[in-house]
């Protein structure tokens, strides 16, 4: 053949019987042993020689010559010597089973013989009865013995053996996967002798892979021999597939170096053992899933059986027939073998390569029938498994020097697109943090486009938390911080909450000391994270409780309407947005870019008082300060640290005080760290405050005390005498002096007496007599008149604490009282309109037996917060289905003045008999929100009752009324009694409603003289009756206005109805997941805030009784009463109407602080205040924290902290819970507080009268 050309010299025509397979090379018959002589010519002489001669064997012979070298003394007659190579394997294998089985047979045999034995023995036992027994069982006894020991001795080596190919130990594991290796190596050596032929004369001491290939197998014998020592069955050990690979393997290599020959032979069967591929991978915990183990089964049989086929063509082609004397054989490569049984399989069959030898075609017979089989089942399950994998199941790769989070939990598009747009904003101080999320389900296409907008710091991955080797993938342990999402729009909250509690509980398990901050959407469902074991919220664990939150929000905003629309803003970054116009967006948008930041105080401000530091910051740094972290020295309180809103002028700043502003911009904050009283106090560009290379020395406490009593007195540090010797000796206590919060401390003055001195004043004559008579009255806070009786030194008798009767709850924290039956709190539609309501607070809740709780306890407690006086509480009303609100009782019948109306808020006749249009607040809620799979029908029940109250007239039914003291009553009902009255404690408050729908409190002159109610004698719509609506979709808001301009498409928080605080949206919480993780204390402030005092303290003691336990009045409890709250400040009237004529909104807030230790932090302004309209619109918009030269209007009113007033409560004694009883007292508005002055008092009607028209012709803004 062609292909078989001699490469020494011998001719084509006699090549084709060449013993090399068609590839070796034609040798002269007459090699000689010492020298080689190829001759062209006496090689044809002795073809033909040798051809007219009478012998058959001699060109048999001639043709069996095989490749030499002169190294290798080769046969001279050149005999195959395939048949040796091939002996060995079959004799090892059949010697083998033949011992075998030969074993087997004379076991089988010598087991019948010894049972046959055996019964004989035990006849003979029984019939010589027991006295031969003992003599005939000792030799027995022994002889067990031994063979019990030789046993023992086999079954350890056994099982020894076992332990090292099962890998069950780390050697054992070594072990396979080295053999694996080395198999993969000895393919790998078969591979590359491919190319050479078939059979050929190569040296072992010269031939580098015969080497390798050698060592190999010693390996595998050894390996064999472990394998045939552990199996249980040697016969089935001999019959495997791995036993017949090393049967045809082996033996051959130890045959190659006896003969000095190498025969490629069966050794292409090493291919097999790639079937263990997947239990290498499973040993080495590579795979673990079932799709992954089944899909690299799949493709390692395939491959496996593909190799295998392939050598064996590759071996009987290059060969030949044997009964054809090799004559038939073709020169393939072992790839192009690889080819022809590809294209076999797939049924094609180009037709290019094909056997031709007839073992080749017989093989090819038997292989397309399973070829065929396997490629129509192995290949499309593998393109399915493939196809099938998880796009997003990988692993998260962690970047050296940049944190990760785990967001999980709920997973859609709008939670995402939420998250990611206040988390990623960019007026946050360079976010370097990359966002791992994690959801069992793919995203759709719209998320992956989000993922893929943010591919730099945002990655998925397809898993669930509740799945270690998920948590494995995303490297949780290594994360900063875990995230879960809550659906808000669950149909059922509890089973939602279920579902995040066990995935805390599963991260937790995992990794207790990750830090995991979740959304819940019920407020008693936070209790079950208090049984995780690991759940720490001093670590930075933090449970947002939406429920306890909004219903917080809308809380806050009964007694400062706007507010909820204030505190969303601050928490959720947004970006500035200019606008030129003069419009009430203008000012709207410039308060809605401030948000909340923390930042430490610079060690100018030690020793200051938190009032001056606050008024430093925002005259010459330009930030509002709000609160403080203050560090308590007391070793026995329970926490060292605590946040402190507007503390007061006793409290002086620490080294190393966290303060909480409010600001446009994370840089911005910085001033307060940076400042220096050295080299900022000349500069008037806050942008140029910046850091400076000052070393600030320490002070010790006594000279930061007395600069900062200096500063307070304005007098020099040498002339100053605040700091008697007496304060100088008490500097080692004065940490003691200032206990865990400002509950505990008010004033300063019994200790530091000259640190209440008061301030030069700066006013006017006229405006001094404006202020005369305020701080004499009960309604004031001023700095001289704030005393604890708790701190007076030698009061031993307390007037407002009675030991006998529990007014608050355990922590002093809420006004309590015993619990009630709700049938006694319940109102008849007759008795509401008899009982003349006014001043409170109506809660329309739409629900039924079937709802899911709302928690309507988050929504009473901060009414009934301890910071308010009993009679400053206003009354709640709750308008509902009674079935709804009897499963809401339990947690609130310890809570005074609640009354409830059963009925549907849709009907304006019980809205009639509520007197909603003399309430402070309307509120509307919907438990019914979640159960409706159209979206933009969730709020259709808030919607339509909103509009029914806006549509709805009042006429001037009562009149001018002559109210007794004890207002109307029902008949049949005594009101001296508490238990028989159903409203404890509720008046007939008396007020006047403006056109501005602005309660003013009017207070007579003589208690005596019944109050004259004066009612707006035109016809009053609905449209001015203050009301908040929960909204569950965003884009329903555009239905609760309309008069409104919006935009269906516009955000929330750019729509009129948000801006003016009439609507809320549980969706502006979502930003509160990303403010917590940067700053944890930003949420401890928002519930401080917003919840009335809830501490996880109080949380705990809920945990275990689910109501709020009462306690006896302490000196202790009734401390923590002494916080600041949250009003609204008017300006028609008061100490503060001279600022409202024009005047600075920094001249008001340095005011407010300094007199009456107020903090402003923003303006309730109305719409129209800055156009010249003839009937403005009563609509008012938020404006936060707005500049110190902010120009102020007389209608606008001012967001402030008030300090907690003492003697408000000592004036209005007889309204204590006690007595339960009623005197005749003006209505002192808790949402609206006026200071008023007795001094022109007389005088002010007419100076009010006056304003208003003035402001009608002049109100634009200047």
């Amino acid at each position: 053949m062609a292909n078989g050309g001699d490469g020494s010299g011998g001719d084509s025509s006699s090549s084709g019987g060449d013993g090399s397979g068609g590839s070796g090379l034609r040798m002269s018959s007459n090699i000689h042993a010492n020298h080689l002589s190829l001759d062209a010519s006496s090689s044809s002489s002795s073809s033909s020689s040798s051809s007219s001669s009478s012998s058959v064997h001699e060109p048999k012979m001639d043709a069996l010559i095989i490749p030499v070298t002169m190294e290798v003394p080769c046969d001279s007659r050149g005999q195959r010597m395939w048949w040796a190579f091939l002996a060995s394997s079959m004799v090892t294998f059949f010697g083998g089973l033949f011992i075998i089985l030969l074993w087997r047979t004379l076991k089988y045999l010598w087991t019948v013989c010894c049972h046959c034995g055996g019964k004989t023995k035990e006849a003979q036992k029984i019939n010589n009865g027991s006295s031969q027994a003992d003599g005939t069982l000792k030799p027995v006894d022994e002889k067990e013995e031994a063979v019990a020991a030789e046993v023992g001795w086999m079954t350890s080596v056994k099982d020894w053996a076992g332990v090292m190919i099962s890998a069950q130990t780390l050697t054992g594991r070594v072990l396979v996967v080295l053999v694996f290796a080395l198999s993969i190596g000895a393919l790998v050596i078969y591979f590359i002798d491919s190319s050479n032929p078939i059979e050929s004369c190569q040296n072992f001491y010269k031939d580098f892979t015969l080497q390798i290939d050698m060592a190999f197998n010693v390996f595998f014998l050894l390996y064999f021999g472990l394998r045939f020592i552990a199996a249980n069955d040697k016969l089935w050990f001999w019959l495997e597939v791995n036993s017949v690979v090393d049967f045809f393997t082996v033996p051959p290599v130890f045959v190659s170096v006896y003969l000095n020959r190498s025969w490629l032979g069966l050794r292409f069967l090493r291919a097999l053992r790639l079937i263990q591929f997947s239990e290498i991978l499973q040993f080495l915990n590579i795979l673990k899933t079932s799709n992954s183990i089944k899909l690299v089964n799949l493709l390692s049989i395939f491959i496996s059986t593909w190799l295998t086929a392939a050598g064996f063509i590759h071996l009987v082609e290059n060969s030949g027939d044997p009964w054809e004397n090799f004559q038939n054989n073709q020169a393939l490569t072992y790839w192009e073998c690889v080819y022809l049984l590809m294209v076999t399989m797939s049924t094609v069959g180009y037709g290019d390569v094909y056997a031709k030898t007839t073992l080749g075609r017989l093989f090819m017979v038997f292989f397309i029938l399973g070829g065929l089989a396997m490629f129509a089942s192995y290949v499309p399950e593998i393109i399915e498994l493939i196809g099938n994998r998880k796009k997003y199941g990988g692993s998260y790769s962690a970047v050296s020097g940049r944190k990760h989070i785990v967001v999980c939990g709920h997973i859609t598009l709008e939670s995402v697109s939420n998250f990611l747009k206040d988390f990623l904003h960019k007026d946050r101080d360079d976010v370097n943090v990359e966002i791992v999320f994690l959801h069992n389900i793919s995203p759709n296409l719209e998320l992956e486009a989000l993922f893929k907008r943010h591919f730099t710091q945002v990655e998925f991955y397809q898993g669930s938390v509740l799945n270690p080797h998920d948590l494995a993938r995303v490297k949780i342990e290594s994360a900063d911080a875990c995230l879960i999402l809550a659906n808000k729009y669950c149909a059922d909250p509890d089973a939602e909450d279920a579902s995040n509690i066990m995935r805390v509980i599963s991260i937790k398990n995992y990794h207790p000391k990750i830090r995991i901050i979740t959304q819940m959407l019920q407020y008693h469902n936070k209790a079950h994270l208090l049984n995780i074991p690991s759940w720490n919220w001093k670590e930075g664990d933090d449970a947002i409780c939406l429920a306890e939150l909004k219903l917080g929000f809308i809380a806050q905003s009964c007694l400062a309407q706007g507010l909820s629309t204030m505190l969303a803003n601050l928490f959720s970054m947004r970006s500035f947005i200019k606008i030129e116009e003069d419009t009430w967006q203008k000012y709207y948008l410039e308060g809605v870019s401030n948000e909340m930041y923390t930042e430490y105080l610079s060690s100018a401000f030690v020793g200051l008082s938190f009032p001056t530091v606050c008024e430093l910051c925002f005259v010459k740094l330009k930030l509002l300060m709000i609160a403080i972290e203050y560090k308590s020295a007391n070793r026995e309180s329970r926490s060292r640290k605590r946040i402190l809103i507007n503390p007061g002028n006793h409290l002086k700043i620490q080294e190393g005080t966290l303060g909480f502003f409010i600001a446009s911009d994370a840089k911005e904050v910085k001033r307060a760290f940076f400042y220096c009283k050295a080299c900022h106090d000349d500069i008037t560009d806050p942008k140029r405050i910046k850091k400076c290379g000052c070393k600030r020395p320490k002070m010790s406490i006594y000279k930061r005390m007395r600069r900062a009593c200096c500063f307070d007195c304005g007098r020099s540090e040498r002339d100053c005498s605040c700091m008697s010797g007496r304060v100088r000796g008490n500097v080692d206590t004065l940490e003691r002096a200032f206990p865990l919060s400002s509950v505990s401390v008010n004033d300063c003055s019994t200790s530091f007496p000259a640190f209440e001195d008061e301030q030069p004043s700066t006013l006017s004559p006229k405006k001094k007599q404006r202020n005369g008579g305020m701080r004499n009255s009960p309604n004031s806070s001023p700095k001289l008149m704030r005393h604890d009786p708790l701190l007076i030194p030698g009061n031993d008798q307390i007037d407002n604490m009675d030991s006998n009767v529990k007014k608050y709850d355990s922590t002093g924290m809420f006004h309590w009282c015993a619990p009630k039956e709700i049938e006694k709190v319940i109102l008849t539609r007759s008795e509401a309109a008899m009982t003349v309501l006014s001043g409170h607070v109506v809660v329309c809740i739409f629900g039924d037996v079937s709802s899911a709780l709302i928690g309507l306890r988050n929504l009473v407690m901060p009414l009934r917060a301890s910071n308010f006086h009993y009679h400053e509480l206003k009354h709640i009303v709750f308008v509902g289905s009674i079935e709804y609100l009897k499963r809401e009782w339990e947690t609130l019948h310890n809570f005074p003045k609640v009354s409830i109306l059963p009925g549907t808020p849709l009907s304006r006749a019980d809205l009639r008999a509520v007197n909603i249009n003399l309430c402070d607040m309307c509120v509307i809620l919907s438990a019914n929100q979640n159960n409706i799979d159209d979206t933009s029908l969730q709020d259709k029940e808030c919607i339509l009752a909103s509009l029914n109250i806006k549509s709805m007239q009042f006429d001037d039914s009562i009149g001018v009324l002559q109210a007794n003291s004890q207002g109307f009553t029902p008949p049949g009902m005594d009101r001296s009694s508490p238990d028989n009255s159903p409203v404890h404690g509720m008046l007939r408050q008396p007020s006047i409603t403006t056109g501005v729908n602005i309660p003013i409190i009017t207070e007579l002159a003589k208690p005596g003289k019944l109050p004259l109610v004066s009612v707006n004698q035109e016809k009053n719509s609905g449209t001015h009756i203050l009301m908040i609506t929960e909204l569950v979709n965003d884009t329903n808001v555009q239905f609760l206005d309309q008069d409104d301009d919006d935009d269906p498409d516009t955000e929330l928080y750019l729509t009129q109805p948000f801006a003016c605080g009439t609507a809320f949206a549980v969706s502006v919480l979502d930003s509160l997941m990303s403010a917590t993780y940067f700053n944890d204390n930003i949420l401890t402030l928002i519930r401080t805030l917003v919840t009335g005092g809830a501490t996880p303290e109080l949380e705990a003691l809920i945990a275990e009784e689910n109501a709020l336990r009462g306690g006896y009045s302490t000196p202790q409890t009734l401390a923590n009463r002494d916080r600041c709250r949250v009003a609204q400040l008017a300006l028609l009237d008061g100490p503060f109407a001279d600022l409202g004529d024009g005047g600075c909104y920094g001249d008001l807030f340095c005011k407010a602080l300094k007199t009456y230790n107020m903090l402003c932090f923003g303006i309730y302004r109305l719409r129209d205040a800055h156009l010249s309209t003839p009937s403005p619109c009563t609509k008012r918009y938020v404006i936060t924290n707005p500049p110190y030269e902010f120009e102020l209007v007389p209608t606008d009113l001012i967001f402030c902290l008030m300090q907690f007033d003492h003697n408000a409560g000592q004036s209005r004694a007889s309204l204590s819970h006690s007595s339960h009883s009623s005197q005749s007292s003006s209505k002192k508005s808790s949402s609206v507080h006026s200071i008023p002055s007795t001094a022109n008092r007389q005088n002010r009607p007419k100076s009010r009268e006056s304003r208003d028209k003035q402001n009608r012709k002049e109100m634009v803004y200047r």
